[in-house]
């Protein structure tokens, strides 16, 4: 990139998770496994839901769709930064960097909206399980998912456009693994206090209006279950909950330290760790999250496995 802050930027270089050559390798098969498992899990759940009637239930129904959006959220990052890892020249163009950044709002705000969505879903299945399918219908189903995807869309849109109606110029590299709204506004020539108050502004308000509706759901969630006579069904529910809120509990807390604080309080290397749970690692334990406890969606994966070990031992004969 020729000097000057009178030249344009047409291209961004990506530091990447770490700028030590000896650690590249080593982390290329670190994430490549956590993207092999994100793949696997989230496909085998996208199956599952879709092929077996048992799991035609609306609680399943948007577990799917978190699937979806997980997998979504996990290749609009993972691909490329495994990629870095192995090239010594990390660049990627503006416009490339655009549609990274809109395809990751998308994901995530998606994700955000789901998983209140799915909080909702399970309050009204233990504390008014006998209103549940008139509650929770399939048309209300559709209409929930429809609108998460069209917000998150349109939020993409809304919040992609300050950050790059910015002008970038003469530096251009981004102390990141992904194009960011944080990192790129650190590159900003002029003035960023507008995009800046807009960002915040945006994320904390969808960020506090999701987690309103967790923490109310989960608030009467646990009242239910504390009313529940015998032991060891309080227990079960309780460590049912339990593994569902410690992944809402990391989700939310990633984010709220990403977007919504000043961008004077970034320390860049935190950044990076804290954007490695939420495209990464998250994506990767919601499957054992969320389907692992199940007996349901345990039993239909033994006999999807059971199903297709006879089809391919009929095929060899």
């Amino acid at each position: 990139m020729a000097n000057g802050n009178f030249i344009r930027v047409t291209e961004f270089i990506l530091t990447g998770v770490s700028e030590h050559p000896d650690l590249q390798i080593p982390l290329f098969f670190v994430f490549l496994v956590i993207y092999g498992l994100t793949m696997t899990g989230n496909l085998s759940i996208i199956t599952l839901t879709s092929v077996d009637s048992r799991l035609q239930t609306p609680m399943y129904f948007f577990l799917g769709h978190l699937a979806i959006i997980s997998l979504g959220n996990s290749a609009v990052i993972a691909p490329k930064m495994l990629i870095n890892f192995l090239v010594k020249k990390h660049t990627t163009s503006y416009y490339e960097c655009t549609t990274q950044l809109g395809r990751f709002l998308v994901f995530i705000v998606a994700e955000m909206l789901l998983l209140a969505v799915m909080a909702y879903d399970h309050y009204v299945a233990i504390c008014n399980p006998l209103l549940y399918m008139a509650v929770v219908s399939r048309r209300i189903c559709l209409l929930l998912v429809s609108f998460t995807y069209l917000y998150s869309f349109s939020t993409a849109i809304v919040a992609s456009s300050p950050v790059f109606s910015v002008t970038y110029c003469s530096c251009n590299i981004i102390n990141h693994f992904y194009c960011d709204i944080t990192p790129l506004l650190a590159l900003s020539c002029p003035d960023t206090s507008f995009p800046e108050t807009f960002v915040f502004i945006f994320a904390a308000t969808n960020l506090v209006f999701s987690i309103i509706i967790v923490l109310v759901s989960y608030f009467n969630i646990v009242l239910s279950i504390l009313k529940i006579h015998s032991s060891e069904g309080r227990e079960k529910a309780f460590s049912t909950c339990a593994s569902h809120m410690m992944a809402v509990s990391v989700f939310y807390s990633t984010m709220i330290f990403m977007y919504v604080q000043p961008q004077t309080n970034h320390s860049m290397d935190t950044d990076k760790v804290a954007s490695m749970f939420y495209t990464l690692v998250i994506p990767m334990m919601n499957p054992m999250i969320y389907s692992l406890r199940d007996k349901d969606m345990k039993a239909t994966l033994k006999r999807f496995l059971t199903n297709s070990c006879c089809s391919f031992k009929l095929m060899q004969f």
